[in-house]
């Protein structure tokens, strides 16, 4: 009677551990296909930013020889805008 009761106990186990097993491993490829599909997502990000930047240098660089384009660098940010005397009327 006791050896029965024992492999009865041992084949729930068993069983419980392999349930606990393929779904820790479902879980597993889920998590790992997740993270490869974030992480091409962000490499792309990534490679875009860049361009964007070397873009942005480009601009910087070209408004060196040709100031006419500081008042759209200055509005998207990449110049701080320059004072211009007198545009501010005096406070009195």
């Amino acid at each position: 009677m006791k050896s029965n009761l024992a492999n009865m106990v041992l084949t729930v186990l068993l069983a419980i551990s392999l349930l606990l097993s393929v779904v820790f491993c479902l879980q597993f490829m889920f998590r790992v296909r997740e993270y490869r599909t974030i992480s091409g997502q962000i490499n792309g990000i990534n490679t875009y930013r860049g361009g964007i930047q070397a873009l942005a240098n480009e601009c910087l660089q070209y408004s060196e020889k040709n100031p006419a384009i500081n008042p759209l660098l200055e509005t998207v940010g990449l110049k701080p805008k320059s004072a211009v005397a007198g545009s501010k009327p005096g406070n009195k």
